[in-house]
């Protein structure tokens, strides 16, 4: 609701989708230049202790947002403040957060379903969040939006003081950070598997994936609506989100993952393409059903085909790469994305996405051979869909 809120808001004040594009760059560029820290943080500290304090930080945001919206007393600068510390604070919560699924699960027979059990709450939050957000920034304004989100972190912390985890065991430490570092790095250049997919997703992640910065201009401008239209439109992303995760879920044993992955890059594609160009609104939202689909299955993908080539003892580090191309990319092509639709128009722009997509599934393809899932894969997959879900 609140990321739904503050891009409507932006663009309400500005009418910039180059502003729309600076938002993005402010609430996640942060994420990306402490992420290897945040990692380090929950590695080496207790993570339920990390999320109390990144979640009490969250809401302390989250009501600041609130009170400068309500007073009525906030510029955009101000909204772009808070949305820098907001990216700060998710940088340490995502890497405490993520493991803690395992931690919660005491017969890991039940990790797979308890894996997707989070997924499909992600997702039906993707879905029922904008939607949300539309009506409230409609009929009580952009404040109430915000109130309502700092309210729901009591819940949040209310559930964290109740869990029960095994006590803290803490790692031991036998490189500097440094050093660590480096290994990771040449592993990755000496593993192909792990890097051309990174390169896939980096690539995505800078060129395609940030057409959500264009949103606002369509709920706004090329389909003459208002807030609720922009939550229509990203719930319907999020519900091919939806169906992204049921069919990743029922894939079998022997499945090829990059042939899916690439096919979905061309889905993604053909959905941006139509969606850009298409003025009635119901049979936009087909498409963009379509884009959802997309977006979430070859970034779910790709971050399962590094999972899986990684070594136990490399794979923190090669995440820590995967959250850098996504944390670090899709700021920076936001911005680009902004500035191109300033120049072009925002349905020139996301056409031009649309066609990119096509041209990379194209490219990659000559280098990215068969990978077949087996069990291991599928409980890797059903981990991936939370991560990936948690970027839409």
């Amino acid at each position: 609701m609140q990321r739904t809120g503050v891009s409507w808001v932006v663009y309400t004040m500005t009418h910039s989708a180059l502003m729309l594009g600076l938002t993005i760059f402010a609430s996640q560029f942060p994420s990306f230049l402490l992420s290897l820290f945040g990692g380090i943080v929950a590695d080496r500290y207790d993570r339920y202790k990390v999320l109390l304090i990144t979640q009490t930080a969250s809401m302390v945001q989250a009501v600041l947002l609130a009170i400068l919206v309500l007073t009525n007393h906030y510029t955009v600068s101000e909204i772009l403040t808070l949305s820098v510390i907001l990216g700060m604070i998710n940088a340490f919560d995502l890497p405490a957060r993520q493991p803690l699924v395992h931690e919660l699960v005491n017969n890991k027979e039940d990790l797979p379903n308890a894996l997707a059990l989070n997924s499909t709450m992600v997702n039906l939050a993707v879905i029922i969040g904008p939607v949300l957000s539309g009506l409230v920034l409609e009929k009580f304004g952009a404040g109430i939006c915000f109130l309502l989100n700092a309210i729901s972190f009591l819940a949040v912390l209310i559930s964290l003081l109740l869990m029960k985890l095994p006590k803290h065991v803490p790692s031991i430490v036998k490189n500097k950070i440094a050093s660590e570092l480096s290994e990771g790095f040449r592993y990755l250049k000496n593993t192909p598997a792990i890097s051309i997919v990174l390169l896939l997703l980096t690539t995505l992640s800078l060129f395609i994936l940030p057409y959500n910065t264009l949103l606002p201009v369509f709920a706004k401008v090329i389909f003459k609506g208002d807030a609720r239209t922009f939550g229509y439109i990203t719930s319907f992303i999020g519900l091919g989100a939806i169906g992204s995760s049921l069919v990743l879920a029922s894939l079998k044993k022997g499945t090829d993952l990059k042939v899916i992955a690439l096919i979905n890059i061309v889905l993604l594609g053909i959905g941006l393409i139509f969606f850009s160009h298409i003025s009635y609104f119901p049979l936009a939202l087909l498409f963009a059903v379509l884009t959802g689909f997309g977006t979430m299955s070859q970034t779910t993908i790709c971050i399962t085909i590094i999972q899986v080539h990684s070594d136990a003892a490399m794979r923190g580090r090669m995440m820590s790469y995967v959250a850098m191309a996504y944390f670090g990319m899709l700021p920076l092509g936001s911005l680009l994305i902004g500035a191109i639709s300033q120049r072009i128009g925002a349905p020139d722009a996301m056409f031009c996405q649309g066609i990119l997509a096509i041209i990379v599934a194209i490219v990659f393809s000559n280098f990215l051979k068969g990978d077949k899932m087996d069990k291991k894969d599928i409980e890797q997959l059903e981990e991936a869909e939370i991560l990936a879900a948690e970027k839409i």
